[in-house]
Formats: C-alpha cells, sequence, structure tokens
C-alpha cells in the first residue's frame, strides 16, 4: 500500500513512543488518578456500573432498564503522514474500547489540536477519515471540538450502547480459560522503523496500517455470542500491561506461550535492531512486579510482549470448550486469531514461557 505524505503532516509526535503517543505509564496514571476516587462515591450510584474502581476500557452508565451507555475518549499525535489514514486509525483506535466492553458504536464527538500554520484542508482530510471509520462502525459524528496547538492531535469522544447484562470486562477470567488474540502485534516497533527510515521496513509498516485500520466489531460480536469470559483490548500498555490487568481484576495467574504470540511482518527483526519505542520501556519497569519472564526467550521477543500498540487486537479470555470455535469464527471473519495461552488458579500475574 502506498500512502499520499501531505506536506507539513509528519511523525512529530512519536519520538519518545510510537504507536501510543507517550501515553502516560501505567503505575503513574494510577497515582494520578487515585484523588479522584475520594471525590466520587461510586458506590452511591447505583447506576454507574462501571467507573473509576473498575479501571476497565471505559465508562458504563445505566439509563434505562436493560440499556446502558458506555462512554470513553483517546486522541494522540499522527501516527502516519497520510491525513486520512491517521484520522481513520485515530477513529479505530478510540473506538475500540467500546467494543472491549462488548458494546455497539452510536455516537462520536470529534477532538481535535491543530497548528495555526498548518493547513487547514489538512485537518479536513483527517476528519473525513475519522467520520468513513465512524461510519464503517455503524456510528455517526455529531460535532466536536477544536483548539490551536503546537502540535496536531486528533481523537474521538465515543458512546456505544450495551445491555447491562451483557459488558465484558476485564474481571471475567476463570481457571481453565483460554487466551485469545485477535490481531497480530507489533505496531510500535514498525512505526519507529519507519520514522527512522530503516531500510526493509516497508513491508512490515503497511501490514500494521492495516491492522490499526481493522476494527474490532466483530471480534467483539463473537466473543459475546461465543460466551466469553473476559475481554479487553491491547493499547498502549501493551500486551503484558493489558493482561496483567484481567489477570489482577480476575484473580487468575495468566501462563502465555511466547512462541505462540502473533507478530506483524519483521517486527521481532526491527526490535533486534534496535527500533523499539519510550513507552516499551516505561512498560517493561513498571510491570516487572506483575509479570514472569521464563525460559531462554529472545530478548526481541520479549521486547514485542512490552511494545505499546495502536488500535490493536483483543485479548479474549472464553472457556476452552469454546475457545476453537470462536477462535475459527473470528480468524474467518476478520483473517485472524491465535490462542496464546491460558488462565489457571495462582498469585494473579502474568507468565511467560
Amino acid at each position: 500500500m502506498t500512502l499520499s505524505p501531505i506536506p507539513g503532516l509528519r511523525l512529530t509526535g512519536l519520538a519518545s513512543c510510537a504507536g501510543c503517543a507517550a501515553k502516560m505509564g501505567i503505575g503513574t496514571l494510577h497515582d494520578v488518578l487515585a484523588p479522584l476516587k475520594g471525590i466520587f462515591d461510586e458506590n452511591a450510584n447505583e447506576n454507574l456500573l462501571v467507573g473509576l474502581d473498575g479501571a476497565d476500557d471505559a465508562a458504563v452508565y445505566l439509563v434505562a432498564p436493560g440499556v446502558a451507555v458506555i462512554q470513553t475518549l483517546d486522541f494522540f499525535p499522527p501516527v502516519v503522514d497520510d491525513a486520512y489514514t491517521y484520522g481513520a486509525i485515530a477513529a479505530a483506535n478510540a473506538m475500540s474500547d467500546v467494543y472491549a466492553m462488548g458494546g455497539e458504536v452510536k455516537l462520536a464527538l470529534n477532538i481535535t489540536a491543530w497548528p495555526e500554520d498548518l493547513d487547514p484542508a489538512i485537518l479536513g482530510e483527517v476528519l473525513r477519515g475519522g467520520a468513513a471509520k465512524v461510519a464503517e462502525a455503524g456510528g455517526v459524528i455529531a460535532g466536536g471540538h477544536t483548539i490551536f496547538d503546537v502540535e496536531p492531535k486528533y481523537g474521538l469522544s465515543v458512546t456505544g450502547i450495551i445491555d447491562p447484562a451483557h459488558i465484558m470486562q476485564k474481571s471475567g477470567a476463570l481457571p481453565g480459560d483460554v487466551l485469545l488474540l485477535t490481531k497480530r502485534i507489533g505496531t510500535g516497533v514498525l512505526l519507529t522503523a519507519q520514522k527512522e527510515s530503516r531500510e526493509g521496513c516497508e513491508t512490515g509498516y503497511n501490514a500494521a496500517i492495516q491492522s490499526m485500520l481493522q476494527l474490532n466489531r466483530r471480534g467483539s460480536e463473537l466473543a459475546r455470542e461465543h460466551g466469553a469470559h473476559a475481554m479487553t483490548d491491547i493499547t498502549g500498555y501493551a500486551l503484558m500491561g493489558h493482561s496483567s490487568e484481567v489477570a489482577i481484576r480476575s484473580g487468575v495467574r495468566l501462563v502465555i506461550d511466547a512462541a505462540s504470540v502473533p507478530l506483524l511482518p519483521d517486527a521481532q527483526r526491527f526490535a533486534a535492531e534496535g527500533a523499539t519505542t519510550g513507552g516499551g520501556g516505561r512498560n517493561k519497569a513498571q510491570l516487572a512486579d506483575r509479570v514472569q519472564i521464563t525460559g531462554d526467550l529472545d530478548p526481541a521477543l520479549v521486547e514485542m510482549l512490552f511494545d505499546p500498540q495502536t488500535s490493536g487486537p483483543l485479548f479474549i479470555a472464553v472457556p476452552a470448550d469454546r475457545a476453537e470455535a470462536l477462535r475459527s469464527a473470528i480468524e474467518r471473519e476478520m483473517g485472524g486469531c491465535w490462542a496464546i495461552g491460558h488462565a489457571e488458579a495462582g498469585e494473579p500475574m502474568v507468565v511467560v514461557r
């Protein structure tokens, strides 16, 4: 796939963490949010079904019997040079949290920061890309907010709906569950390789773009249909960060087979060459007490496990007797799905071997 670079729109926000726009570390974010829990007594509002106490992918609020809204937002600087593609990727990434909760996207609002000296026509292409992806999801964009900033940023505030009896959360995994991943990982490394103009990165970079553009909509629907116990999406905190949240919230040990984790083309090679991200380093440092790496694993493969993802895969815990049916169904409709491990009783953490 050939993208058309637009003058003035470059990979401006990726020097420290390609693919996740220098997302705040998981430990730091926990500390920053802690004071908010003293302001809002979530237990006093029975309609707030998922909030700060849940540490989940989105908030869920009951609005009527059998109907709850899902609310989330996400935005970041450009991860590709093509304005339309950047907008579409940012939109897919923002909507993924609704799918991680098992919901349907209904409404979105644009969130935009734009330099005064950058052609507004480029912004038009960013917004057009985002709108096209929201339309693909069956939703609608109904407005938004734009400010001037020294660096372009774009994303969405997204509203979805769900039957409160069928909310998917990180807390439902049970011993014996099989762990599925619905896309290959490695976007952070491959975006860094492209930014650094590393030789031979085009194949992996184009594969990363196609992966980031793919909605998690159908994977989410199939997971619900097949009785999945828990689900999240893999984004800035990488496979290790988000899977460890499932382990801790569910009170189970997750065992992941490193050799079974699907990687985007050439991602491991570029990780070995040093095309890693600042975000990956932060993930590794802050997840040391949640993740145990065993065996003699290739250091570049270990880097991939902590690599921040943009619009990444769904991570699903499903009963063993339904796992192959779900894996096959997602593979048919999304092009791939991989069993990468299992849940078992034990200390809540992730063990990689």
